[in-house]
């Protein structure tokens, strides 16, 4: 459930950026459709899925 949870918490996260990376996008010339980003969202996900387990290890450890 916890993994669910991030993964939302993560999607909205990316989703708060995406005007933002979509003008950056857009200038470059690159279109930017929900096909073609959706890979992207994947594996932004797994990033920050790996990046949170990471700092939840560090603190763990911390705490010992």
């Amino acid at each position: 459930m916890i993994n669910q949870d991030k993964t939302l918490q993560f999607m909205q996260i990316a989703m708060k950026y995406l005007p933002e990376a979509k003008d950056q996008l857009d200038q470059a010339g690159v279109e930017l459709s929900m096909e073609l980003i959706q890979p992207f969202m994947d594996l932004f996900t797994n990033v920050m899925q790996e990046a949170y387990e990471l700092g939840r290890a560090d603190a763990l450890a911390e705490n010992e």
